[in-house]
């Protein structure tokens, strides 16, 4: 996912005119290049929030034939338990020839977090796309959102230099943010939210952070109507992540706000673990892809029998990002036993680590998921409504995987709907503890190699 930025162009910028942001931090409003970069943010915001809910239903199409209509096409009634190993097993070949014989690496490697800090080229999207359906259609462990944002970014910069060949490379980099900014808000089901992300994953600021997101802010917006509809035109539905007739929670109290402190520590643990072992699995999977990727996929779909054996529940909330299930465990939290809901950690948080070491999609809904889980399981102890547990459960461990604490909050309360304004403190507080904790946990970088140093002479 990741690409060089574009090469700065010589002579007086063109589009929005950002070199005037160091004597005018306004400047750019006021010309018509960046009137003219707003019109095309908002026509590629309807094209890319299009797009996006093209890719998500082409995900769920595969998902439904190969898991659904394939077992009944071949007689049976429902799904065989072994099902999903030649699935993920064909998912790791189809993931690993895309990587080694197509351009872009197959996108982004979900290990390192998420990655918006450049659109890949035209010639890499093809890659990325064809990895990302093989693994999320499949049933690897893994979300959608990065190979979104890779490829709504990559073609808006694809748009920009066909329709602007002479933009300098900073408006091609705003076009692209835009485009990466459409395509997860029609994920994530709020502009608002995208935006949040992008910001803190960007680390821009100051005036260039609002000339930058502006363009995205419209994109996201109007590219919403083809979620919401405009007038008598309905729309599409989707776009939304709020799980909805979930119990009112009470006003937080002393209690939940040392359970945060718990929840927030036990996020961060969990969540650098599994980074952690994904990156050294990772680097073995490099040197034999074609090898280890169908392997590891062999090894995920034996923690979902495992796990759907011991608990007659189906295989798929093991599984999958977790997006679709989410909703259902949450709503159900009631029938899994403590014991059910600790395998279920188990099994969900091992085949995360597996495919964000070999396959290729975002970190984010098995993160949310497994907090989730782990909320609801620490709910069956005194003192933890499970609404509240779930939540400050799924922000400790988004911000463990993403290192992004706004974003994690807002995720987490987000899905709750009325419930999370009330809850948010408890979340914030969870958020806050798991990020420090993390970064505690996790080895600082090593530092860039500098020139030898000569010792001063020793004196006679």
């Amino acid at each position: 996912m990741t690409s060089p930025t574009p090469p700065e162009r010589h002579g007086p910028p063109q589009g929005g005119g950002f070199a005037t942001l160091r004597t005018d931090p306004f400047g750019p409003l006021r010309t018509r290049g960046y009137l003219k970069l707003l019109f095309l943010a908002a026509v590629l915001g309807v094209v890319l929030s299009a797009g996006a809910y093209g890719f998500l239903q082409a995900v769920d199409q595969i998902q439904h034939a190969l898991f659904d209509d394939l077992p009944r096409g071949l007689g049976f009634a429902r799904p065989p338990v072994w099902w999903p190993l030649p699935l993920l097993v064909l998912s790791g070949l189809l993931v690993a020839l895309a990587i080694r014989y197509l351009p872009g690496n197959g996108g982004h490697e979900p290990a390192e977090g998420l990655n918006t800090k450049g659109a890949p080229p035209a010639a890499e999207l093809a890659g990325i796309l064809l990895a990302a359906l093989a693994s999320l259609g499949f049933g690897a462990v893994i979300g959608p959102e990065a190979p979104l944002i890779a490829l709504g970014g990559g073609i808006a910069l694809y748009a920009i230099r066909r329709v602007q060949p002479t933009a300098d490379a900073t408006t091609q980099a705003v076009v692209a943010a835009s485009g990466s900014f459409a395509a997860i808000s029609a994920l994530l089901g709020s502009p608002l939210l995208g935006a949040f992300l992008l910001m803190e994953t960007s680390g821009i600021g100051g005036p260039a952070l609002g000339l930058t997101l502006l363009p995205g802010l419209l994109a996201s917006g109007i590219g919403s109507l083809i979620f919401t509809g405009l007038g008598s035109w309905t729309g599409v539905g989707g776009g939304q992540l709020v799980i909805p007739s979930l119990p009112a929670t009470d006003r937080p109290d002393l209690a939940q706000f040392c359970w945060a402190l718990v929840i927030g520590v036990a996020g961060a643990a969990a969540g650098t673990t599994i980074q952690r072992l994904a990156r050294r699995l990772q680097k073995d999977v490099r040197r034999r892809r074609l090898l280890w990727t169908p392997l590891l996929g062999l090894v995920v779909a034996g923690l979902a029998i495992a796990y759907a054996e011991a608990t007659g529940n189906d295989s798929s909330e093991v599984l999958f990002s977790g997006q679709s299930a989410l909703p259902q465990v949450l709503l159900h939290a009631g029938e899994y036993t403590g014991a059910a809901l600790t395998l279920l950690i188990v099994c969900k948080g091992i085949g995360y680590c597996l495919c964000l070491s070999a396959f290729r999609g975002g970190p984010i809904f098995p993160a949310l998921f497994i907090g989730a889980a782990g909320g609801i399981a620490l709910s069956h102890l005194p003192g933890l409504p499970y609404v509240s547990a779930a939540a400050m459960g799924m922000g400790a461990m988004a911000v463990a995987l993403l290192k992004l604490p706004m974003t994690s909050v807002l995720l987490a309360t987000l899905l709750l709907g009325s419930d999370g304004v009330t809850v948010m403190p408890l979340v914030i507080v969870a958020v806050v503890v798991s990020h420090v904790t993390a970064s505690r946990l996790t080895p600082a970088p090593a530092p860039p190699p500098g020139p030898a140093v000569t010792p001063p002479p020793v004196p006679a």
